[in-house]
């Protein structure tokens, strides 16, 4: 008689919020669909979706809130090390056993504290690096609005120095301090039994930083194409969507649009709003903020672009938004950072451009405003194909399979 497979998936918001919160959902129902059972540990939320476990969730938690000193200094010791989070998950897996943890996005609110407890009870440990925060405390490997590797060889103090978290001192300091204290227990090291990383680019980042090449394994994001209808139509705008923030890359991509006299359309909301509509004014660049938009009517507005643009000048990883542009027939042009080129063909699927540069990101505006309808319509499909091909459900499965299996049967350990 086969026994059924229990899953452990950690993530701190248990509601769609991001790309890592899509990951942590789709991973779950996609075991779930394979015949194991899932259950979840999260943090507290008013947003999140209802859940068996929630009664084991930990105290949220939000960095920048303005909670009083003593509350303030409560939350501040959780962040750096959470027994909290520790005795609540320890009460979790004493009613609920699993054979595989899968770890999402855990930092600060859950805390790596929690790491150990996992491998004190034999429950192998996988974690999923959406982000560079293992790296990086401050996530992005971007300081000052520049691509910054200060903390490399263990300087995580720099975090601080340069104020990297919301431009906070003392968040900084805090966050710093965490990264030192789990740098010395070497909670990731010792405890998670292997790294996944949604592109070559973070595998490949993480040896450079001194990581085993055997403790990680590259295993690309999907989108499942049966469930975007295509439309191939050339249209007549360039279309961004996401967060309004400077590491997207959104100021470069008006300026780039104005200089290049091009239609964008811009959906999302962000801290930088203001500062961007001020900008697209004064340049008198032909730009339409849309504000938040969301199911059929964002997928109408991907499928009738002209082309998606992502911008970013960071370090991105591997966006899902660039898998589902594709998935619904539209090319996209995309910075030349981070996982982004990996993902694109150029003059097949896509345009690369030089990140953070205004020139450059302006010629392919130019280069693909004047290209035909016909030549749109062929880099749609040949998108379309390449996600079907190559960001599919069947290879994220079988990967992720091969991978449980391997830790189910002893055959791969945490690095020493």
């Amino acid at each position: 008689m086969t026994t059924t497979k229990k899953l452990l998936s950690i993530n701190k918001y248990h509601y769609r919020r991001g790309g890592a919160e899509a990951v942590y959902f789709d991973h779950a129902a996609l075991f779930e669909s394979l015949g194991w059972q899932n259950a979840f540990f999260s943090m507290q939320h008013p947003k999140n979706e209802p859940c068996e476990q929630q009664q084991y969730f930990v105290e949220e938690i939000e960095l920048g809130h303005l909670y009083g000193f003593w509350e303030k200094t409560r939350k501040a010791a959780k962040i750096v090390y959470s027994f909290e989070a520790r005795a609540r998950l320890a009460a979790l897996l004493d009613d609920y056993a699993p054979d595989i943890a899968h770890v999402h996005s855990a930092y600060h609110q859950i805390s790596p504290s929690i790491l150990s407890l996992l491998k004190e009870r034999g429950i192998p440990v996988v974690l999923t690096a959406h982000d560079l925060k293992i790296l990086c405390p401050a996530y992005t490997m971007l300081s000052n609005g520049s691509v910054c590797e200060a903390c490399k060889g263990g300087k995580v103090w720099n975090v601080a120095t340069r104020k990297c978290i919301k431009g906070s001192a003392t968040l900084s300091s805090l966050i710093a301090l965490e990264a030192m204290v789990h740098g010395a227990l070497k909670s990731y090291r010792h405890n998670v039994n292997r790294v996944v990383t949604p592109s070559r680019f973070y595998r490949d980042k993480f040896v450079e930083w001194g990581w085993p090449e055997s403790q990680l394994l590259y295993v690309p994001n999907y989108v499942d194409a049966s469930q975007f209808e295509p439309e191939y139509s050339a249209g007549d705008y360039f279309f961004y969507f996401g967060r309004l923030v400077r590491d997207k890359g959104v100021h470069t991509l008006i300026r780039a649009a104005a200089d290049a006299d091009v239609p964008l359309l811009i959906a999302g909301t962000g801290p930088h709003t203001d500062e961007f509509k001020a900008l697209a004014a004064e340049l008198g660049a032909r730009v339409q903020f849309l504000g938040f938009r969301s199911g059929d009517d964002l997928h109408d507005l991907i499928k009738k672009a002209r082309a998606v643009v992502l911008p970013s000048e960071w370090y991105e990883n591997a966006p899902i938004s660039l898998l589902e542009a594709y998935a619904f027939g539209t090319p996209v042009i995309g910075a030349d950072i981070g996982g982004i080129p990996e993902m694109i063909n150029t003059g097949e699927t896509g345009w690369l451009f030089e990140s953070g540069s205004i020139e450059s990101l302006s010629e392919a505006l130019d280069t693909v405003n004047r290209m035909s309808a016909a030549d749109l319509e062929d880099a749609g499909r040949a998108a379309r194909q390449h996600v079907e091909q190559h960001y599919n459900p069947a290879v994220y499965r079988e990967s992720m399979q091969q991978l449980y299996s391997e830790l189910l049967t002893g055959h791969t350990h945490p690095a020493s």
